[in-house]
């Protein structure tokens, strides 16, 4: 049995994470958590993540999280969901300005398009620009449930895994090796989403 860390940071719905990782795992130990030894000694870490960059970094901070959740990125397989990607980069524009973990070079930058409804939010296609075990069973172009108002900007296009178009073409996935995450939330895709996860608690 291995353990599975989600990272409870006060915000969002963390618990629908849980309950997804539960069905596809269910012989493994799936704990939220907002503790760094548990994160320190789990199998694997996911990041989920809904609310705002700022906060979410001032509750990383008041946790003493920041530097646990770097470490993970380099010695085990991580997971990150929507907020959980764009924390991985350098900078946010959300709340006027917000500097991120820097583990992946770029930015993190809102939809300005006027035509489109912010947030982005619904079901939306996800090109797979590369091969990763994390797409095994997933057919390319399979849809996913985002709710977003920023993507991400990676100066890197060699990080980029994914794409989906929302007025113009974005990085949805991205993935370095130990780390995958993803705009979308799999909790809330259905079938594809499940199989992500499960691709995820198997990846080696």
């Amino acid at each position: 049995m291995q353990t599975i860390a989600i990272v409870d940071y006060g915000m969002g719905n963390v618990r629908s994470v849980q309950k997804a990782l539960e069905f596809v795992a269910p012989n493994d130990n799936c704990i939220l958590t907002s503790d760094s030894q548990i994160i320190r000694d789990s199998d694997r870490v996911v990041f989920p993540g809904q609310g705002a960059m700022g906060s979410c970094m001032k509750a990383l901070e008041s946790n003493s999280l920041i530097e646990e959740i770097k470490s993970s990125f380099e010695s085990k397989p991580f997971l990150g969901i929507c907020l959980g990607l764009q924390l991985l980069f350098d900078y946010s524009e959300e709340n006027n300005g917000t500097k991120g973990l820097s583990f992946i070079p770029g930015k993190v930058v809102k939809f300005t398009n006027n035509k489109l409804k912010i947030p982005h939010m619904g079901w939306n296609n996800v090109n797979q620009v590369k091969e990763h075990p994390l797409w095994y069973k997933i057919t390319n172009n399979s849809r996913f449930y985002s709710v977003h108002s920023y993507y991400v900007e990676p100066i890197n296009s060699n990080y980029v895994y994914g794409t989906s178009d929302y007025g113009h073409e974005f990085a949805s996935v991205i993935a370095f090796d130990k780390i995958f995450a993803v705009q979308f939330h799999p909790e809330k895709s259905q079938s594809d989403g499940l199989q992500l996860l499960r691709n995820f608690v198997s990846w080696s």
